[in-house]
C-alpha cells in the first residue's frame, strides 16, 4: 500500500513531520499518494487514497478507500504529483465523508497543518479548524491549504479490497468486519509507529556517549557545554 510508504518516509523526517499532539487529537487520518494536480488556465487535482477513523475504544478502523477531487480557478500551466495527508480533528467533518461526500472549506473548515514536533497548536486561532492539510512534494512536507476538494467514499476499491460486494464504509468500520488483508494492519502499524514515535522523540533523553566531545566542534543541540576544570591546589580554599 503507497500509503504506507507515505507514513513511513514521514516518520523518518521528525522536524518535517505532522506534530505527535495533533495525531493524538485526531479523529480520523487520511493520506492520499500522489495526488495529481493539473494545470492549463483551469487547474485541478485528483487521487486515491485511504481514510482510517479511531474508534471509541482508541484503536484504529479498517482503512476505507476514499477519492481526492478539486479545482482552482486562475492562470496555471503544469503538471505535479503530491502527497496529500489530511488528519481530521471533528466527528462531524467524518461522519460527512461516511455519509457520502465532504467539502473541505464549506462541509468541513480547513487550514494548513502545523509542521515539526516542536511546532504550537495555534495555526489557526483558537485550533478552530476541523480538518489539517498537508501535501509532500520533491522532498517537501508543507502545510497547504485545500479549500474546495472534494473527499467522496471509493465504493469499488472497498469492494475489491474487501472482497465483499456493496460493502459500505459504516461496515468497514465496525468491530465485526471480517479481518482485513495484512497491507491494511501495516498501515495502522505504520501510523501508530508516527504517533508514538513522534512523541518519544520529542521526551526521550540524549543517548549521546558521555565522552568529551572535540574542543573545536559546537553540541548539535546548540547548548553550552561547560568541564570542570583541574584543581591545582585540591583540598585549599580558592583565593579570594
Amino acid at each position: 500500500m503507497t500509503a504506507t510508504q507515505v507514513l513511513e518516509e514521514l516518520y523518518q523526517m521528525p522536524d518535517q513531520n505532522i506534530p505527535a499532539w495533533l495525531l493524538e487529537r485526531a479523529y480520523g487520518v487520511a493520506v492520499v499518494p500522489e495526488v495529481i494536480k493539473v494545470g492549463l488556465g483551469i487547474g485541478g487535482r485528483r487521487g486515491k487514497g485511504v481514510l482510517v477513523v479511531r474508534k471509541d475504544d482508541g484503536t484504529w478502523s479498517n482503512p476505507i478507500f476514499i477519492n481526492l477531487t478539486g479545482g482552482s480557478v486562475g492562470f496555471q500551466v503544469g503538471v505535479q504529483s503530491t502527497d496529500v495527508v489530511l488528519v481530521f480533528t471533528s466527528r462531524q467533518s467524518i461522519e460527512g465523508i461516511v455519509g457520502g461526500k465532504v467539502t473541505l472549506g464549506a462541509d468541513a473548515s480547513v487550514a494548513a497543518g502545523p509542521v515539526g514536533r516542536q511546532s504550537s497548536a495555534a495555526t489557526d486561532v483558537g485550533f478552530q479548524a476541523q480538518v489539517y492539510s498537508y501535501s509532500r512534494a520533491k522532498g517537501l512536507f508543507l502545510g497547504v491549504a485545500l479549500d474546495g476538494s472534494a473527499l467522496t467514499i471509493d465504493h469499488r476499491s472497498n469492494e475489491q479490497y474487501y472482497g465483499r460486494s456493496g460493502v459500505l464504509a459504516s461496515e468497514i468500520m465496525r468491530f465485526d468486519t471480517a479481518t482485513a488483508p495484512a497491507t491494511a494492519q501495516n498501515f495502522i502499524a505504520a501510523l501508530q509507529k508516527s504517533m508514538t514515535g513522534a512523541s518519544a522523540a520529542a521526551s526521550r533523553p540524549s543517548t549521546t556517549p558521555t565522552s568529551a566531545p572535540s574542543p573545536s566542534r559546537p553540541a548539535d543541540s546548540g547548548g553550552v557545554t561547560t568541564y570542570p576544570m583541574e584543581d591545582p591546589s585540591p583540598g585549599t580554599e580558592p583565593p579570594p
